[in-house]
């Protein structure tokens, strides 16, 4: 039934009618769903009028394939929106701890090292700490900083 939703165009704000047509449902139903899912938070201005962005259309076409394709019940639908929320905060934070373990390593090794011992160094490097923060592991950031440091000594002898 998705595919049969008109493609959303490339525009800021929506209003709720333009929503309701974008996604197929009527605008006392999106007003209802605000309610519902505390996700959904459109910007109300003048008027007290909702203008909804992009990704809160694309939020409201998932709440809608939930509710109505999967047939999910509300609070059904809310846990899985909640579900998929939190796993997507997950995959946010370990990109930017990643991010950071790699920015650390490339400040730390300098330039005059040569390039193709910097991507094998950094990639043992950024494997050892993955394997370390998937066990959970109770060390600092100062600690595992120390750590990769004395790793990059052992590498460069």
């Amino acid at each position: 039934m998705e595919n049969s939703l008109p493609s959303i165009p490339a525009k800021r704000y929506f209003t709720i009618g333009e929503v309701g047509e974008l996604c197929g449902v009527k605008p006392h139903v999106l007003r209802y769903w605000e309610q519902e899912f505390t996700q959904l938070r459109p910007v109300k201005r003048r008027g007290n009028r909702r203008y909804y962005q992009h990704h809160e259309v694309l939020m409201i076409r998932r709440i809608r394939d939930l509710l109505y394709e999967q047939g999910f019940t509300i609070s059904g639908a809310r846990n899985k929106m909640q579900e998929i929320a939190q796993s997507q905060r997950g995959l946010k934070k370990e990109d930017s701890e990643d991010h950071l373990l790699e920015d650390s390593f490339n400040e730390d090794m300098g330039s005059d090292s040569l390039d193709d011992t910097r991507s094998v160094d950094k990639e043992l490097v950024l494997e050892s700490a993955q394997r370390a923060s998937s066990f959970q592991a109770t060390s600092s950031l100062p600690t595992l900083r120390r750590e990769l440091m004395d790793i990059r000594d052992l590498l460069s002898i």
